[in-house]
């Protein structure tokens, strides 16, 4: 088979690699407009269940990625004055520019092509009998068909900036800030042995009371920095530099408004949709890179499973299709919870942190944050109870765990 992935992000990228290792007869070129080594973004974050599929999938990859990413456990909220520390799962950073210059690697060894600077437009197709289009959300593939894809895009409420900095963070922290025009927070985490991604958001009404909609780049970041002094202990943010290869040419704002894309079908023909290209999730839950190499996964069995390329790209559509709705479910009402800050950020810090942690809930919006607070207490109280009656008696323990059950889908 003959396999053009125009988009050389993580998606595309490990596609090539999968499909290689699949059969090394496959003819398999990545398509990249921009010059190597250049990309946006600083670090991703993902977590121990995607580093065992990359294992089970391809070992060589997998442990060159492990081996350049940075891990904590511990989460920390600083909210005003106050902070708390909650012990939790294992997580992971690792830089983008680390992560690609991994990925093309492994992929030209296995013998892709991988060609940068190379531009492809609708009407200047590669000849292939399969074209990914890993082309990101602003996929120019998708848009040449939208009304086929059936595109939808919303737009967040708040406003966000993607910003790095010096400060290595031990933990994935939070740190929210309250001026006179409202609450601003921040999400940081290391993902190298000097750098950190820190990301900014804020509601409207604070991003234009501080001035936010309108400073240049310079002003931002020395406001920034005051803000959130008391994390940052004295390192700089940084902003979208022209030596990173990301920072807008026509010196538009760096501020945005996440997108939230679906599509109503993902393939066209053998044309497919890869990636951000086909979905996107809010930032908040840090799946987005998780969910693209996933995709890679799946198209990749897909095309191994079914000799037929429409049979293909329909299982694999269903598949993905499945796998995320829980996920995108998650994302909303994440997006959600910081979109209503105000509900919770006057709760003990400690109360507050618990209901981030709970922000996927469906019911969380519509239960006083106090009550859903002590309810989830309670059934944590009731996994005792759960253990100590299975250790009475089968008949009891039945009883109790079905019961219990119940309580936790109430709360969680």
């Amino acid at each position: 088979m003959k396999v053009a992935c125009v988009g050389g992000g993580p998606a595309g990228l490990y596609l090539s690699i999968l499909l290689k290792l699949q059969d090394p007869s496959h003819d398999v070129t990545v398509h990249e407009r921009n010059p190597e080594g250049s990309t946006y973004g600083w670090g991703v974050t993902y977590w121990r269940s995607l580093l065992d599929k990359l294992y089970a999938h391809d070992p060589v990859s997998a442990r060159a990625v492990e081996e350049h990413s940075l891990c904590w456990t511990d989460g920390v909220a600083h909210v005003g004055g106050l902070t708390t520390r909650h012990r939790g799962d294992r997580g992971h950073g690792i830089g983008r520019h680390r992560l690609l210059e991994i990925l093309a690697d492994r992929a030209r060894a296995l013998g892709v092509q991988v060609v940068y600077e190379r531009e492809t437009t609708p009407g200047d197709l590669p000849a292939a009998d399969l074209v990914v289009a890993a082309d990101g959300v602003h996929s120019a593939l998708r848009g040449h068909h939208a009304d086929h894809f059936g595109t939808e895009v919303s737009l967040g409420r708040n406003h966000y900036v993607w910003l790095g900095t010096t400060k290595v963070f031990d933990a994935f922290t939070f740190a929210f800030v309250e001026t006179g025009h409202g609450w601003i927070w921040c999400y940081g985490y290391g993902y190298g042995d000097r750098r950190s991604t820190c990301v900014v958001e804020c509601g409207p009404e604070t991003f234009t009371g501080l001035g936010l909609d309108r400073a240049p780049e310079a002003e931002t970041l020395a406001l920034l920095e005051k803000l959130f002094a008391g994390v940052l202990d004295g390192h700089p943010l940084l902003g979208r530099s022209p030596a990173g290869g990301s920072s807008p040419a026509d010196g538009s704002s760096p501020w945005l408004r996440f997108r939230t894309l679906t599509n109503r079908t993902w393939h066209r023909d053998n044309l497919v949709l890869l990636g951000d290209a086909a979905h996107t999730t809010h930032y908040s839950i840090g799946a987005g890179t998780t969910l693209a190499l996933e995709d890679a996964m799946c198209l990749a069995g897909a095309l191994r499973e079914h000799a037929a390329l429409p049979d293909a790209l329909a299982a694999y559509e269903r598949e993905r299709r499945a796998a995320l709705l829980p996920v995108q479910s998650a994302a909303r009402y994440s997006a959600q919870w910081y979109e209503n800050l105000p509900r919770y950020i006057r709760l003990p810090p400690h109360r507050m942190f618990a209901l981030l942690g709970q922000r996927h809930s469906p019911l969380l919006p519509y239960v006083p944050p106090q009550l859903y607070y002590g309810l989830d207490k309670a059934v944590s109280r009731l996994e005792v109870l759960r253990r100590l009656k299975r250790w009475l008696g089968p008949k009891v323990a039945r009883t109790v765990h079905a019961r219990a059950l119940g309580e936790r889908e109430f709360t969680q």
